[in-house]
């Protein structure tokens, strides 16, 4: 009878401490920083947290920097996932169809993503060099001036955007061609005999059919590009005059420059409950694309 019993619950058995571990992992984190979001902790062993209630986020909302790096971040975010997204789903169409070199392209195309971000945020630094950066050399052979990438407030989050777009559209792109895979022929077949045009084949096809998919490449990317933090951080730290400074980086400077760690914890509780509402209304958006296809 126990044996039966051991059986047939083997795989609980098995799985449930990982579970565990990973829940509690996940959510200490979490409740502890909301906890301290109420209090007045500068770290210090001789000053023990002091409870102030919401002072903390009246504070933050009250704090202009706090909405500059606001702005910034969905300035950053909208320009990064739009590329992203269309850039994605054309090197998808285009790594889909069969030519030479076909395996040796994808290799090279996917190497980005593989690429340390704090390394290739110096690497970056490099290229965006004023004087002896790459960037500013094609710029002078086209006739073109040259540009302060990264020392501008007008330029530096668009040169930021380049960064990300080269690293993680591979990403997108490989999603997307994921998606291609599963798409029904039968809706080509009838339009080659309807003498549709590629153009109209993927305006009235491809792009109804690759929606749900879109929608799930882009909640994915949505996540990790609000908390982007290495590339920002290695190149930039903000700068300048605060020009590239998102929420992120703000909640590390309040925390471990400030030593603000009640202002830090709650600038992140509202980074957190903003990612998951945008991520809750992806979701929403998919199902609701779901429904409608079905």
């Amino acid at each position: 009878m126990q044996y039966s019993w051991f059986n047939r619950n083997l795989k609980w058995i098995y799985t449930l401490p990982a579970v565990i571990f990973v829940l509690l992992m996940m959510l200490f984190p979490i409740i502890y920083t909301f906890r301290i979001s109420f209090y007045e902790w500068s770290m210090s062993a001789t000053t023990p947290p002091l409870f102030v209630g919401l002072s903390n986020y009246i504070a933050l909302f009250k704090d202009e920097r706090f909405w500059h790096a606001t702005g910034s971040t969905f300035y950053f975010t909208i320009m990064a996932l739009g590329l992203e997204i269309i850039l994605g789903i054309a090197i998808a169409l285009l790594l889909s169809r069969e030519f030479k070199g076909k395996n040796l392209v994808k290799t090279v195309f996917l190497l980005p993503m593989v690429a340390t971000p704090v390394a290739m945020g110096l690497v970056w630094m490099l290229i965006y060099e004023p004087t002896i950066g790459i960037a500013n050399m094609m710029l002078k052979s086209m006739g073109l001036k040259p540009l302060l990438w990264l020392a501008s407030p007008n330029q530096v989050i668009p040169s930021l955007v380049i960064v990300d777009v080269w690293q993680w559209t591979p990403m997108i792109a490989l999603i997307i061609m994921a998606g291609l895979a599963t798409l029904p022929t039968d809706p080509y077949e009838a339009a080659d005999v309807d003498g549709a045009t590629a153009w109209r084949k993927f305006v009235s096809i491809t792009l109804p059919l690759l929606k749900p998919t879109i929608i799930v490449a882009a909640m994915l990317r949505l996540i990790d590009v609000l908390k982007t933090f290495d590339i920002i951080y290695a190149t930039t730290q903000g700068g300048p005059n605060f020009a590239s400074e998102t929420l992120n980086l703000y909640g590390y400077v309040l925390g471990f420059q400030y030593f603000k760690l009640g202002m830090a914890s709650s600038l992140l509780v509202i980074f957190f409950a903003l990612v998951m509402g945008l991520t809750l209304f992806m979701i929403w958006m998919r199902k609701r694309l779901e429904g409608t296809s079905s």
